[in-house]
C-alpha cells in the first residue's frame, strides 16, 4: 500500500497540514493529517475487537476513502464506493474474509475497462459529515455506531452519479 502524502504529491495535490480537513472539512488543527488519524485511531468509544462491531470499521475505512480520494489509488472509489453499495444495496453483512474477494473481483474488472475511472464528487461536497462530527458529538458507544452509520450513507449517496457503475460491480461480486 502506497503512502498517503506520496499518492496526493502524485496526483498533483499539496497537503495542508494545518487547520480545516481541505478535502471533507472537518473541524480539525492539523489538516488532512489529523482527520485521517482520526478515523484510523479516533473511534476508542467503540470495541472494534467484537466481531459485532467490524461493520463500523468497514464503515469508516470507506466513508473517510471516499471524502478524501486524492490520497488514495485510482481504483480505491471503486473498491470502497462498491463495498458500500454491496452493504446498503445489497444487505451483505461484510467480514475480512469479503475484502480479498472483492479486491480479486476488481482486478479482474479492471481488465475489460483499464480506463474507467469513478471522478469524485467536488471537494468540501462530499457529505455533511466528518471525523471531527463524529468524535465531538457521539457521547456513548451506540450513538457513534449510529454517527459512523449516518456519515457514511451520507458520503455514499454524494457518489450516486456512480451507484449505476458499482451495481455493475456488486452484482457481478454476488454472482
Amino acid at each position: 500500500m502506497q503512502n498517503y502524502i506520496d499518492i496526493a504529491n502524485k496526483n498533483g495535490i499539496t497537503l495542508s497540514n494545518n487547520g480545516k480537513c481541505q478535502f471533507c472539512g472537518a473541524n480539525t488543527k492539523k489538516g488532512v493529517n489529523e482527520c485521517l488519524e482520526i478515523s484510523n485511531l479516533g473511534f476508542k468509544i467503540i470495541d472494534f475487537s467484537l466481531l459485532e462491531n467490524h461493520i463500523y470499521r468497514f464503515l469508516i475505512v470507506d466513508a473517510h476513502a471516499l471524502q478524501h480520494p486524492e490520497i488514495h489509488g485510482r481504483w480505491s472509489n471503486h473498491f470502497h464506493l462498491s463495498r458500500l453499495h454491496l452493504i446498503f444495496k445489497y444487505d451483505v453483512k461484510w467480514t475480512y474474509k469479503l475484502s480479498p474477494k472483492l479486491s480479486d473481483y476488481l482486478n479482474k474488472y479492471k481488465k475489460n475497462k483499464p480506463q474507467e475511472y469513478l471522478t469524485p464528487p467536488k471537494i468540501l461536497k462530499r457529505g455533511n459529515i466528518t471525523t471531527t462530527d463524529i468524535l465531538n458529538k457521539a457521547t456513548n458507544e451506540t450513538e457513534c455506531k449510529g454517527f459512523i452509520k449516518k456519515w457514511s450513507i451520507d458520503v455514499y449517496n454524494t457518489w450516486n452519479n456512480h451507484h449505476h457503475t458499482v451495481d455493475k460491480i456488486a452484482q457481478g461480486f454476488l454472482n
